[in-house]
């Protein structure tokens, strides 16, 4: 879109117009709830019940304003939720780490591999570094893009409650790669301790990702347009630690009325992602309306 057609759409449509004025920090002294209620109807083109949430979307906007466990903090945080996986599953579903740092000018890229992950522990994507070749980095970029990233207060964004409070870093962890070429991700959608699919991940490194929803008997779950549209009797390669990887999110996900647990697959070794308890802020209007429904009935909300 044009800068024209950009100004008239955010002259006459108030919703893009709230979503980027927020994006400019305009909201930032409103209250959760407040700001919430609009961004919903910004993205989902209707009103928030959060009196009486029913879909998956409106219980993940009710659970940010309720759901306030002090660990939350510490599970969020991609630096400190290492040492909580190391006593839940153990140091060897952790990939490796390569170092890390309070300020993007204390990094030794000198000592750094050839390849590498550089990451900020506190938001979801602003400022990451994904190297394959150190010959070739623009290291100025990347400082600048990890500055960003560290500047973000990436709770206002969602008004997240849990990254509110985490202590800002940079990461570096080993640059990780499967038979694919690439890192197939599989997330993993658990209710109240309970597993009810994976959503695998593909091609992600192609620039073209795919999904694609899975129960536990490896059978497609069709959630998505993708899955929706998909064949009878359309599969994908189930890693042989399949089963084990149910049981390590079921695991990580007690206690919780909701939780992602995205999990990785390398040369028959499971490594931990990450724990994700609002996936897409809540504003995901890319999964099927009955299957906002059909989550939102897992999540059982304690008033």
């Amino acid at each position: 879109m044009n800068k024209a057609l950009k100004l008239i759409k955010y002259v006459f449509n108030k919703d893009y117009r709230f979503l980027i004025n927020a994006s400019l920090g305009t909201y930032d002294n409103w209250e959760d709830e407040r700001f919430l209620k609009q961004k919903y109807k910004a993205c989902m083109g209707k009103d928030l019940n959060l009196e009486n949430p029913i879909t998956f979307n409106e219980k993940l906007q009710w659970l940010k304003l309720n759901y306030r466990k002090d660990e939350l903090t510490t599970i969020v945080d991609k630096y400190a939720v290492r040492e909580y996986i190391k006593n839940e599953l153990g140091e060897e579903y952790l990939i490796p780490l390569l170092g890390v740092w309070d300020s993007e000018e204390d990094i030794d890229f000198g000592a750094l591999p050839d390849k590498f992950v550089l990451k900020c522990n506190h938001n979801s994507g602003l400022g990451m570094c994904i190297c394959k070749d150190k010959s070739k980095l623009d290291i100025n970029e990347v400082k600048k893009g990890l500055k960003k990233g560290l500047e973000q207060n990436y709770y206002l964004t969602g008004r997240e409650w849990p990254y509110k409070n985490v202590k800002r870093k940079i990461i570096c962890e080993k640059f990780m790669t499967d038979s694919s070429g690439g890192l197939v991700d599989y997330k993993f959608f658990c209710f109240n301790g309970e597993v009810d699919s994976v959503m695998v991940c593909l091609d992600r490194h192609l620039g073209d990702t795919k999904f694609y929803f899975f129960d536990e008997n490896w059978e497609l779950r069709r959630y998505n347009i993708r899955g929706k549209n998909a064949p009878e009797g359309f599969t994908v390669e189930k890693p042989s630690c399949m089963d084990k990887m149910f049981d390590i999110a079921r695991k990580l996900a007690k206690d919780h009325p909701y939780v992602r647990v995205d999990l990785y697959e390398c040369n028959g070794q499971i490594y931990f992602g990450e724990l994700t308890f609002f996936p897409d802020s809540g504003f995901d209007a890319n999964i099927l309306p009955e299957t906002d429904r059909c989550f939102g009935e897992k999540i059982k909300l304690g008033r």
